[in-house]
C-alpha cells in the first residue's frame, strides 16, 4: 500500500500596487521570489506607461499630444489595442475615450487622495468622443488623437498586467500562478488540486466573515467589476467610476457587481465593465457571449448565467472563450 503525499499549499505573497492590492499565489513556494520579482516589473512596466496620475507616464504624453501624430511604446501599443478590442466588442460600452468625463466627475487624482466629499457642482456631462476617431497604426505604433481626447486604460491595462504577469510568471517557474489584482485575477499553469478558490465579496461595506461564496478556478481568469468599491459624492450627488461613454455620466445603478469567467482577465473584465454599463440589458446580451457570469442586483438577487453554479460551497470550473 502506497502513501500519497499532499501537494504543498499554495504560497503567497501580498503587497500594495495600482491603488490596489496585488495578491500571488504559486503552487510551488520555491518559486515565490521568481514570480513575485515578474509580478513587480509587470507593475511597474504598466504603471509607467498607462497611469493616468502620473504627469511622467506614457499615457499623460499621449493625453497632452491630443491633435497631433505620436509614436508609442510596444507596451502601451499593446494596452491600447486591448481597450480598443474591448470598444469593439462591446459597441462602445467600454470605451477608453471616456477620461475627460472621468475627470470631470472628480476622479482626477489617485482614490487614495480623492475628496470624498466633493462640494463643487458636476459639470454638464458631455458623451465620450468615441473610440472609433483613434487614429493608430499597429504596424508604426503611429497615435493620433483627435484634440480634445483624454485617454483612460483603467478598464482594461490592469486586467491587461494581470494576464501578462501570471503568464510571464507560470513561464519563469515552471508551475500554476495566481495573480490578482483588485478584481482582477489571473491564472496561468497548472492548477493545485481542486483548483484556485476564490470567495465573492459582493458590498465591500461589510466586513469579510468567510461564509461569502465560493468557487473554484482550474483555468482562464475572473473579474469582478462593481460600483460599491470607488464611490464619493461631488455637488451632493454620489458618483461612482465606471462612465456610460454614451452620455459621460456614471452607469446607472443596476448591478452592485458583475463577475465574469473567461479564457483572460481582459476579456472577464470587459464583460463585467460592459454589464454595468448595459444595466438590465446586460442579461441578454451576456446570454448571447456565452461566458459564465454572476450579477448581484443592488438589493442582493443573484443571476447566474452561462453555467455559473449557484451559491454555495466552491465549484470549480475552467476559462471560456
Amino acid at each position: 500500500m502506497t502513501t500519497r503525499t499532499p501537494a504543498p499549499s499554495p504560497a503567497r505573497a501580498v503587497f500594495p500596487a495600482l491603488g490596489t492590492t496585488a495578491v500571488l499565489l504559486v503552487t510551488d513556494p520555491r518559486a515565490l521570489s521568481t514570480a513575485r520579482s515578474v509580478l513587480r516589473a509587470e507593475l511597474t512596466a504598466v504603471d509607467a506607461a498607462c497611469s493616468r496620475f502620473r504627469p511622467d507616464s506614457e499615457l499623460s504624453r499621449v493625453n497632452l499630444a491630443a491633435g497631433t501624430p505620436t509614436t508609442v511604446s510596444a507596451y502601451f501599443a499593446t494596452a491600447l489595442q486591448a481597450a480598443l478590442r474591448a470598444a469593439r466588442l462591446t459597441a462602445g460600452a467600454v470605451d477608453p475615450t471616456v477620461g475627460a468625463a472621468v475627470i470631470a466627475l472628480g476622479y482626477d487624482r489617485t482614490f487614495a487622495s480623492l475628496r470624498l466629499d466633493d462640494a463643487r457642482p458636476l459639470p454638464t456631462a458631455r458623451p465620450a468622443s468615441g473610440w472609433q476617431h483613434i487614429a493608430f497604426a499597429p504596424h508604426t505604433r503611429r497615435l493620433c488623437l483627435p484634440r480634445g481626447t483624454l485617454l483612460d486604460l483603467g478598464a482594461t491595462a490592469k486586467a491587461l498586467a494581470a494576464d501578462r504577469a501570471a503568464r510571464a510568471a507560470a513561464t519563469a517557474t515552471g508551475c500554476g500562478v495566481l495573480v490578482g489584482l483588485g478584481g482582477d485575477l489571473a491564472t496561468a499553469g497548472p492548477a493545485p488540486e481542486g483548483g484556485w478558490r476564490i470567495a465573492l465579496a459582493d458590498d465591500h461595506a461589510r466586513p469579510v466573515t468567510g461564509r461569502e461564496p465560493a468557487v473554484a478556478v482550474t483555468g482562464g481568469a475572473l473579474a469582478t467589476s462593481g460600483i460599491r468599491v470607488r464611490t464619493w459624492r461631488r455637488g451632493g450627488r454620489v458618483v461612482h467610476h465606471i462612465v456610460d461613454p454614451a452620455t459621460g455620466e456614471p452607469a446607472a445603478p443596476v448591478w452592485r457587481t458583475v463577475t465574469v469567467a473567461a479564457a483572460t482577465c481582459v476579456d472577464a473584465n470587459t464583460a463585467g465593465t460592459a454589464a454595468i454599463v448595459l444595466g438590465d440589458r446586460a442579461v441578454p446580451w451576456l446570454r448571447a457571449l456565452g461566458l459564465p457570469a454572476r450579477l448581484v442586483r443592488l438589493d442582493g438577487r443573484v443571476v447566474p448565467l452561462g453555467g455559473w453554479p449557484r451559491d454555495r460551497a466552491a465549484t470549480p470550473f475552467g476559462g471560456s472563450r
